[in-house]
């Protein structure tokens, strides 16, 4: 008997359920990653989430050699290299994780079905929180919006308590031959990501690291500072919980049981945000799999039929973080430098490109997923319909954020935009989230001259609102 134990986006040993079903046959084990020859999908890893897997396969590589075994590595369509391996080792069995993305969804009811027919047990588990197949309403119903999925969560799910790391895996009595993880080519030829590098550790262990200073340190003013860019408020584990570096298991049994030890109310309700959190990831997958089109498609089919601008001009400033609004380019320059950016900024540019800029949420949504680290297909579709109120519990379509207001609000010292806008780090912070209305004098004073060293706003917000919720009125009337 051989158990092959394919690893995808959950490339960790501890509380792996694939890997812990794998051992209970108590036969030897071979660990497997394959990676596509070419995209098998519409949505392949974008470049940031390319450069952090290279990393987490060495990490993962470096837990298996200490668990007396080691990961195989091929390249190639998935389904071809299984067949390959299995004639080559006679395993007898498969396991993984399961995955909810649409593309990868029909691959595996198609391996499934192949390998299954041709005497090979297969076994897929689930690696969430949940099922979140099983949450519905009690007429049966798929939930659309959060709050009753939340709720309906805290009624029906019991979360499975993790699994502890293996100490030692059985190994074949001969290994295939693998690939070198460097063969893959996942870094990039210019290494653009060196910035990102110096930021961000892929480790398992410095996600263990994060889970613990978050529990110890930031949890406790978790609601107040969560919001506030400038602050590290929140847990910087959302990449780790993108390539399965730490389990969603994990995470909730750490801060449950704080919850349950703790006899501050305030601390308790700091815990249960952050869980709450957790929890909207689970719904983000439930709204996936019973809508797989809104990686693509807006669930509000109206918005789709809007004909939204295509100003190549404004959605490379947007890219670049030149349009002007400093708020909105300290997110964009902190995304490009770290592979990363504030939750609350997130919503922030995405509201501008949307409804200032009159640009349709795909096109925010892909440069999303090529230059985040923790991209994720089912937050990356969620938080972008979210934004452009064209998705499940999304803002409506009429609220648009002012960059302006919400500099003021969340970053009121300027202390983000400064860190991420050096150009302006002088400018005394009255003026800061504004610099387009600042006197003459004190730009000048503060070495900035608009147009020049720092852009002028590439629209009036004041205006393109007014003109976007006209242009959003009159679309989704037509096509009533």
């Amino acid at each position: 008997m051989l158990s092959i134990v394919w690893f995808r986006r959950d490339l960790r040993c501890e509380d792996h359920p694939a890997l812990y079903e794998a051992i209970k046959r108590q036969s030897p084990i071979l660990p497997l990653f394959i990676c596509p020859e070419s995209p098998m999908g519409k949505w392949p890893l974008g470049a940031a989430s390319r450069s952090w897997l290279h990393d987490a396969l060495v990490g993962l590589q470096t837990q298996l050699i200490q668990l007396n075994s080691k990961l195989i590595v091929a390249k190639g369509e998935y389904l071809l290299i299984l067949k390959s391996i299995i004639e080559k080792t006679q395993a007898d069995s498969l396991y993984f994780n399961r995955s909810y993305e649409p593309d990868q969804i029909k691959w595996d009811k198609k391996i499934t079905a192949e390998l299954s027919s041709e005497g090979i047990y297969v076994e897929s588990c689930n690696d969430l929180l949940c099922n979140p197949q099983e949450i519905r309403s009690q007429s049966g119903t798929v939930y659309k919006v959060f709050t009753p999925f939340y709720k309906a969560f805290q009624k029906q799910v019991d979360v499975a308590k993790p699994h502890k790391n293996p100490k030692k895996l059985a190994s074949p009595s001969s290994w295939p031959k693998s690939l070198a993880i460097d063969d893959l080519n996942l870094l990039p030829k210019i290494k653009w990501d060196t910035s990102i590098k110096k930021f961000w550790k892929p480790t398992q262990d410095q996600a263990k690291k994060n889970l613990k200073q978050f529990s110890e340190n930031a949890v406790e003013n978790y609601i107040e500072d969560r919001d506030q860019p400038a602050l590290r408020g929140g847990s910087c584990l959302s990449p780790y919980l993108a390539f399965g570096q730490i389990s969603p298991r994990v995470i909730y049994h750490h801060l449950q049981n704080q919850y349950k030890k703790s006899r501050n109310q305030s601390h308790r309700n700091n815990v249960e945000a952050f869980l709450r959190q957790l929890v909207w990831r689970e719904f983000a997958y439930n709204i996936l799999i019973h809508f797989p089109n809104t990686t693509d498609k807006s669930l509000d089919q109206r918005f789709d039929q809007i004909k939204w601008k295509t100003n190549k001009k404004h959605l490379m400033a947007w890219q670049k973080g030149l349009t002007g609004y400093p708020i909105v380019d300290a997110g964009m320059r902190q995304l490009w430098k770290v592979g990363w950016m504030h939750n609350r900024v997130r919503m922030i540019v995405a509201s501008f490109l949307v409804k200032d800029c009159q640009i349709h949420w795909r096109q925010g949504a892909r440069w999303f997923w090529d230059t985040l680290v923790d991209a994720d297909l089912a937050n990356n579709s969620l938080g972008w319909q979210w934004a452009a109120g064209s998705g499940a519990d999304a803002a409506p379509y009429y609220r648009v954020f002012n960059p302006i207001l919400q500099g003021k609000k969340f970053d009121p010292e300027g202390n983000y935009v400064k860190k991420f806008l050096p150009e302006l780090k002088d400018l005394p912070k009255r003026w800061i989230h504004e610099p387009f209305n600042a006197p003459e004098n004190i730009l000048q004073q503060a070495g900035i001259t608009l147009g020049k060293n720092y852009p002028n706003p590439i629209v009036d917000h004041n205006q393109a609102r007014l003109d976007y919720l006209a242009f959003v009125k009159e679309s989704r009337d037509e096509t009533k």
